[in-house]
């Protein structure tokens, strides 16, 4: 059935980190047809947010909670949503597909599913790219990245119809309209990028350096997260450590928050290849993606060739100012002429994915079947261990075993999940890191 047009749309956004959950809600109220009923899920794992990283986000939604796949999958079954926002790796977009299809055969109602990036897609294209099809949106944030995503889905024989072409939900915020007093530079830190520590240490080394040099700026480290917390990736060599065994100089400072927020009083951004970087160049902030360990896949910060923004810490603390190019910014999804230019632009961009989502919601003849590349026939080697990890079967439903119902869990349940979680998180933040250490020993 259509969504009604005397009710608002009712969206559901499953997240499994606090950037993707970002994400996912601020797409949700983007492409949805009119302003939507909004419940957000957050999928239990390593990377669940705390409810400071959640409030840090600031985005908020009709009713937030935190489940399983199975526990999602069967909310899905007896609450009729019209669009469903999945903000989530590969693997487990997959899996949530796959137990959708089944949800349905088994005579549920499916919504309108959209799924896309969070940010700069720069590794693990193809995997990526393959595990997210099936969905009736596969968002872009760019035009670049959507002729790739055609590219890969057509080069495999697979549907690419679900492609479209959007930008990053998050860009926003005042241009920037000259230099601030003091003068403020703000390296965006990445939790893991670079990941090993001689690397890490150079960067912050560096960035004390700068801020020595001239002390007539206010340098600022932006994190991403605290200690025990985790994001999109693990950090498991966190700068605030780094930073415990220097003496940092006064105009140094440590600091979390929103990026718009810092931004705000940015006069230089710095990172090595953080999606900091567009909302910084969608404002026009001076924004430069360093040289200093490369230019490397590993790294990310390949894909600002031709940006005209990479630099190194040599030239920046001779001065040096970036220009970026404006070709480059327009390919990325980035306003050309800033978020206040008066073109239209950026709000434009969403125009094609909430066409698409209202034309599917009133479509007389109903949406069609999940039809994922992935099958039992295509890559019987590879689905079965994706859906596993989410407690499902080949065929989509529950294996043996799994949560056998969607009720929010009781006090007791809630601390004892709490403390396996920041058991799990210490385990892989603090133990796994020595003992891979002495395995190179």
């Amino acid at each position: 059935m259509p969504a009604s047009t005397a009710n608002p749309p009712r969206i559901a956004v499953l997240a499994d980190s606090d950037t993707r959950w970002k994400w996912g809600a601020l797409t949700a109220t983007r492409t949805a047809p009119s302003p939507p009923v909004l419940d957000g899920f957050l999928l239990r794992g390593r990377a669940t947010p705390t409810p400071r990283q959640l409030a840090e986000v600031g985005v908020h939604a009709d009713s937030l909670r935190e489940v399983t796949a199975v526990e999602f999958l069967r909310v899905m079954a007896g609450t009729p949503y019209d669009v469903l926002v999945l903000a989530l790796v590969g693997g487990s977009v997959q899996a949530v597909l796959h137990g959708l299809k089944r949800v349905v055969e088994d005579g549920g109602r499916r919504p309108v599913v959209v799924t896309g990036y969070v940010g700069v897609v720069y590794e693990k294209l193809a995997d990526g790219l393959l595990l997210r099809h099936g969905a009736d949106l596969v968002l872009a944030n760019s035009r670049q990245d959507a002729e790739r995503f055609r590219a890969v889905y057509e080069g495999v024989g697979a549907d690419a119809s679900a492609v479209t072409e959007v930008a990053l939900p998050f860009l926003g915020g005042a241009p920037y309209t000259g230099r601030h007093d003091p003068f403020t530079v703000v390296f965006a830190a990445q939790p893991s990028v670079p990941e090993n520590r001689a690397d890490r240490a150079y960067l912050l080394d560096r960035l004390v350096r700068h801020a020595r040099l001239h002390p007539d700026r206010e340098v600022l480290l932006k994190l991403r997260s605290k200690p025990g917390e985790h994001t999109t990736h693990i950090e498991e060599l966190p700068y605030q450590k780094l930073a415990r065994r220097l003496d940092l100089p006064p105009n140094l400072r440590l600091v979390y928050g929103h990026m718009g927020e810092v931004l705000d009083r940015a006069d230089l951004l710095v990172t090595v290849s953080s999606t900091a970087a567009l909302e910084s160049l969608h404002r026009r902030v001076p924004t430069v993606v360093l040289t200093d360990l490369g230019v490397r896949e590993a790294l990310g910060n390949h894909h600002f060739v031709g940006s005209g923004c990479l630099a190194s810490w040599d030239q920046l603390d001779a001065g040096h100012r970036p220009d970026p190019d404006e070709d480059w910014v327009a390919r990325q999804g980035v306003a050309a002429g800033g978020p206040s230019s008066g073109t239209g632009s950026y709000d434009d961009a969403f125009v094609p994915a909430r066409e698409r989502i209202a034309e599917l919601l009133d479509s007389s003849a109903g949406l069609p079947p999940l039809a994922p590349y992935y099958t039992p026939v295509t890559a019987p080697g590879y689905l079965p261990g994706i859906l596993a990890r989410h407690q499902l079967g080949p065929d989509g439903s529950p294996l043996p075993g799994a949560p056998a119902a969607a009720e929010d869990p009781g006090p007791v349940r809630r601390t004892v999940r709490r403390a396996a979680r920041g058991a799990y998180r210490h385990g892989v933040q603090r133990v796994a890191p020595v003992i891979r250490r002495l395995g190179e020993l």
